[in-house]
């Protein structure tokens, strides 16, 4: 069995510096560019999980993936096969967690580390995975998202890579944050907008003002059961089509 243990809270001070003088401070500005500079969850994602390999020290592979207390696991972003195989299927069939996870619903981070031997047994020694560090993403009482870095040597990931996935992982998190509120934003907007276009249509076609026009629009949505922006999508969709 491998071993696991929690990492406590790390002070980050007397953070390493990289090969060729580039400082951490710089590097995680770099990355921190490139996360505020995507424009969805997913595709912050991506770019954390391909930032993540050159960043923290000893990392080969790395992915994240969201737990959902009884539904399993959804593998989310991956840098490679060796990831999604690592963390269970990429297409939301609800693999099960990895046991090490249910630590982080109550800490930031984790280490596991693989036995010295070639044939210690567990799933990561097969797939030539010898260590892994779990980094904390998001949680909340249902929905956990977590990123995870590999490695094919065992005791790998020390307390220099835990501090810099931790001071990575931060970013990565306020990346997640500023994108998510954009959508949100974004999709309010549209919104707003559609239900703005059927409510001129319905005072057009019905002779109403724009309060008697809206009203009717949410009684139609509560009788069919249906949310008012795809019955003012489906208004608006008619009538361009005619």
């Amino acid at each position: 069995m491998p071993k696991r243990f929690v990492v406590p809270a790390s002070d980050f001070s007397e953070l390493p510096r990289f090969p060729g003088g580039l400082e951490l401070a710089e590097a995680l500005t770099a990355a921190a560019r490139q996360l505020h500079d995507t424009v969805t969850p997913h595709s912050t994602m991506r770019a954390a999980v391909r930032l993540a390999v050159p960043l923290l020290p000893g990392a080969e592979h790395a992915g994240i993936s969201v737990l959902e207390r009884g539904s399993g696991r959804r593998t989310v972003a991956w840098t490679d096969e060796v990831v999604r195989t690592a963390e269970g299927s990429g297409d939301g069939d609800g693999g099960g967690p990895a046991p090490y996870w249910d630590h982080l619903w109550h800490a930031p981070v984790v280490h596991l580390a693989d036995s010295e031997t070639e044939d210690g047994g567990t799933s990561l020694a097969g797939l030539g995975l010898r260590s892994a560090l779990a980094l904390r993403l998001r949680a909340d009482k249902r929905r956990l998202t977590v990123l995870t870095v590999y490695a094919r040597k065992p005791g790998v990931f020390d307390d220099v890579a835990t501090r810099v996935g931790r001071l990575f992982t931060a970013h990565v998190s306020l990346a997640l944050d500023s994108v998510t509120v954009r959508e949100q934003l974004t999709e309010a907007m549209r919104t707003r907008d559609l239900i703005g276009q059927a409510t001129g249509i319905l005072m057009e076609r019905l002779n109403i003002d724009a309060a008697e026009a809206f009203d009717s629009l949410v009684r139609a949505s509560q009788r069919e059961n249906v949310k008012l922006r795809d019955l003012a999508r489906r208004i608006v969709d008619a009538n361009n089509a005619t």
